[in-house]
């Protein structure tokens, strides 16, 4: 199958407004292309991967005698109330410190100066002691670039910019949206609509994951994780940052790591309201894959090496999803969770047809078109017949929907009992 069908079919099945990729062999970008609403020349918001970027920025102080990874960052931020955490702890989210600042969620909340972030977090919100087990933190590197600011005098998006993007010649990643730029969407569960997201300044958590970019330049940035750059970093100190540090197995500092089919990748994923993306290379074969999409969900990018470097197959696409403009008022009132008996189900409307669906497996077991006010079944084991909407349930050739499990003591819904050795339902 082609990466062009491949992508396709990852925007179908990822209710993804838009989606773009490229493809990279032998260190250089090759195949590009774009799904949906989706543009190649398009920046969008790149979420964490934004650490690996802070990451690097500590390593090149590192390299120039400027701390040391076992300090700790109270070192450098004497006020945080976590001032005991070394510089490799944050790095590869396993000082114990929480994932989140406190207060409301900086992610979809205008960010806040650094005083208040320090006042905020004043070290009791720590769920794990040093060294105990794993766990991300966005937290951690918003004080590492704190670090990164104070040793080097300037700001940290001026040191990303001036000692990381400008020698890679990262000319379309930014602080900001630059147009062109991409609209974050959240896409309704069961309507299929689209929300657009804010696009906050995420302030003193920035170095977690503020950053705008685009398949061209991430894919620099994939090539500079694989072979290093002299006026950035040696190939041996993304060597170094490429190993797993433990009690972490998938992470090194500042990286992802990522085993598939044979293969050993490093980089990393973001998320950002309305925003997902992906960027993974094998520094040994030098290939790799950029993943950008304009949703907050529905895009795993840890699965995008099998799928677009030849070590996996692909099943046959599905039609292209189409966001919903708008909702039927015979359908609006009854999408959402239904449940036959005691099994649990969702009514999704999805390319102008309600669709019925097992939360299981999430397949569809049976399809409804509106046709002349009347729901018609057009596949499954409902085709043909007529999904009525009662009252208080929803009732199909004697199978009854209702909005909670069914009681066994109450009186059954219509007077028909809902039959319960049916084949072809969820």
């Amino acid at each position: 199958m082609s990466h062009q069908l491949r992508l396709e079919a990852l925007q179908a099945g990822g209710r993804l407004p838009g989606v773009v990729a490229g493809v990279i062999a032998d260190g250089e970008l090759g195949w590009t292309g774009a799904a949906g609403m989706g543009d190649v020349h398009q920046q969008y918001r790149i979420g964490s991967i934004t650490k690996s970027m802070t990451a690097v920025a500590v390593l090149q102080l590192r390299e120039e005698g400027h701390l040391e990874l076992d300090h700790p960052i109270g070192r450098y931020v004497p006020e945080t109330g976590y001032a005991a955490a070394t510089l490799r702890a944050l790095l590869s989210h396993t000082s114990g410190m929480q994932s989140e600042p406190v207060g409301s969620w900086w992610e979809r909340s205008p960010g806040s100066g650094f005083d208040t972030l320090a006042a905020d977090n004043d070290g009791s919100g720590a769920v794990a002691g040093p060294g105990e087990y794993y766990h991300y933190s966005n937290l951690g590197y918003a004080l590492l670039g704190e670090a990164v600011a104070r040793l080097r005098g300037v700001s940290w998006w001026d040191v990303v910019r001036d000692r990381l993007l400008d020698p890679l010649g990262m000319s379309r990643t930014s602080y900001h949206p630059e147009a062109p730029a991409a609209q974050g969407f959240s896409v309704d569960h069961f309507a299929g609509t689209l929300t657009p997201e804010p696009h906050q300044d995420t302030l003193a958590m920035a170095p977690a994951g503020q950053a705008w970019s685009t398949v061209a330049d991430l894919a620099r940035w994939a090539r500079f994780l694989a072979d290093g750059h002299p006026g950035v970093l040696p190939a041996e100190t993304l060597r170094e940052m490429s190993r797993a540090q433990p009690p972490a197995t998938g992470y090194g500092l500042g990286l992802k790591l990522v085993r598939q089919g044979g293969r050993g990748l490093v980089g990393h994923g973001g998320t950002m309201p309305g925003f997902r993306a992906g960027v993974l290379v094998d520094p040994d074969r030098r290939d790799g894959v950029v993943v950008l999409c304009n949703a907050t969900t529905g895009l795993p990018y840890e699965t995008m090496p099998a799928l677009f470097l030849g070590d996996a197959d692909q099943a046959a696409p599905t039609p292209a999803w189409v966001p919903t403009n708008r909702v039927p008022d015979e359908v609006a009132p009854i999408l959402g969770l239904w449940f036959w008996g005691n099994t649990a189900g969702e009514l999704r409307w999805q390319n102008e047809r309600l669709e019925l669906r097992g939360l299981n497996s999430a397949e569809v077991s049976d399809a409804f078109e509106l046709r002349d006010g009347r729901l018609v079944g057009v596949s499954g084991y409902h085709r043909g017949e007529t999904l009525h909407v009662r009252s208080t349930h929803l009732e199909c050739a004697t199978f009854v929907y209702t909005r909670t499990p069914y009681d066994p003591k109450a009186p059954i819904p219509g007077g028909t009992p809902a039959p319960v050795s049916r084949t072809g339902v969820w």
